[in-house]
Formats: C-alpha cells, sequence, structure tokens
C-alpha cells in the first residue's frame, strides 16, 4: 500500500501560503487566475518546504485542526495588507463622495464591489507603493519565518486577538482619514464659498454651476494630494508588517 504521509505533509504546507495568496490583493487575490493562485502557492510551497518541519498527520480531527490553524495564520498576514489597501480605498470612496462622483461608480475587479474611480485610484497607488518598497518580499520573509516561530500543529488562541481585530479596523479608518483629510479640507472650504457666493448673489444659477466647480477644485486638490498617498503609505509599511505579525502570533 502507498503511504500518502509526504503527501499530506505536503498538503499542509499548501495551507498557510494559499491563505496568503488568495486573501492578500498583493499576491493574487479575487482577480488573479485560480491557475495563477495554484501555481504560486506550489511554488512558494516548494520553497518553504525545506525549512519548515511538518509533523505527520494524525486523526482526522486534529488534523482539522491544524488546517484552520494554519488557514488563520496565513489569512492574519493577508487580512494587514488587505487592510491597508481598504483604507486607501476608504479615503478614495470619501472624496469621491465630496466630490459628487457617487453616481460613477463602477465594479471594481480587484474587490470586487462599487467603488468611485478614486477609490480605485488610491487602491491601486497602494498596491504600487507597495511593490516599490519590496514590501511583498518582506510579508513572504514573515511567512516563511512563522514555519519556526509557529510551527505546523496544534494550537490555542491566544487572549490577544480581539484587541489585533481593532488594529486592523483602526488602520483601515484612521488611514482612510489620514489620506483624504487634504482634500476633502479643500472641498469643504470651496463649499463654503460657493454658499456663501449664493447668498450673495442670488440671481446666480449655482444649481448648475456648483457640480462642475466642486469637481474642477476637487480634481485639482487630488492631483496635489496624490503624493501623499506615497508618502503615508511608505511609512506604515513596517507597522502594516508588524501588525499581520503580531496578527497571527495569536494563534499559538
Amino acid at each position: 500500500m502507498m503511504d500518502v504521509t509526504p503527501l499530506a505533509r505536503f498538503g499542509l504546507l499548501l495551507v498557510r501560503p494559499g491563505m496568503l495568496i488568495v486573501a492578500a490583493p498583493a499576491f493574487g487575490g479575487t482577480f488573479a487566475p485560480a491557475q495563477v493562485k495554484i501555481g504560486l502557492t506550489v511554488l512558494m510551497a516548494l520553497a518553504i518546504a525545506p525549512v519548515a518541519v511538518v509533523p505527520a498527520p494524525g486523526p482526522a480531527l486534529a488534523l482539522s485542526v491544524v488546517v484552520m490553524r494554519e488557514a488563520a495564520i496565513g489569512l492574519a498576514l493577508a487580512l494587514a495588507i488587505r487592510a491597508l489597501v481598504a483604507g486607501a480605498e476608504l479615503a478614495g470612496q470619501l472624496i469621491g463622495f465630496q466630490m459628487g462622483l457617487s453616481y460613477s461608480a463602477t465594479v471594481d475587479p480587484q474587490s470586487g464591489v462599487r467603488n468611485t474611480l478614486v477609490a480605485t485610484l488610491y487602491g491601486n497607488l497602494t498596491l504600487f507603493t507597495f511593490f516599490l518598497l519590496n514590501a511583498h518580499h518582506a510579508f513572504l520573509r514573515a511567512l516563511v519565518r512563522s514555519y519556526a516561530t509557529l510551527p505546523v500543529g496544534l494550537g490555542s488562541v491566544d487572549g490577544s486577538m480581539p484587541q489585533m481585530v481593532m488594529h486592523l479596523l483602526g488602520l483601515v479608518f484612521t488611514l482612510g482619514a489620514r489620506l483624504a483629510a487634504p482634500v476633502v479640507a479643500v472641498l469643504v472650504v470651496a463649499e463654503l464659498a460657493l454658499s456663501l457666493l449664493a447668498r450673495s448673489a442670488p440671481s446666480l444659477n449655482l444649481m448648475a454651476v456648483s457640480p462642475s466647480v466642486r469637481a474642477l477644485v476637487g480634481l485639482l486638490a487630488l492631483a496635489a494630494a496624490v503624493p501623499v498617498v506615497v508618502g503615508v503609505v511608505s511609512g506604515l509599511s513596517d507597522a502594516v508588517l508588524q501588525l499581520g505579525l503580531d496578527a497571527a502570533r495569536a494563534f499559538r
């Protein structure tokens, strides 16, 4: 009878990098073809195999717990990247709403949801900055090191997991507010100026002019604020990596 233990061990080795590739937009996400994601998962597992110690699979119940733990560790690393991109997309949503672009929202192939053009722009800028900083290399190295600090096997859920979830959600809203603040502030000033003009010159048809003025001012402010996205994401790259590692350590 053929021994399937090596095959089962390799199967366990596929779970952690596979979840990272499936859930992280930088490595695959929802828009990459399934063949590409499967191929990347197998290649990463082959690269990790020499340094990872995978015990022999136990009973079915224990094996299912090990698989769920491996998936949770990979998902924790992926969610850190996802939170970074989601924060940038939230900033784009706030800016697009203030500019009056909500009605022009289209389905974003990266996330599968309706996003404004500004949200898609901010999300793509964040991903490009992520790659230019070689942050994806840092996450891959962290994935390899995680097999030493969090070896494959049974584990437990640490009490810090709720706090890590709060930190991930806090990163989304904090980053969204920081990136949207410059453009939204300019648009609020423009709205106040239009309101004062409407009060001082009631004969002007500002209902027809204000959308164009709002869009023009918003585009000019957006062009000036694009470098802010790169700077903020660059400053947060190390913190995001550490947040992903801390979230993964909750499944010791």
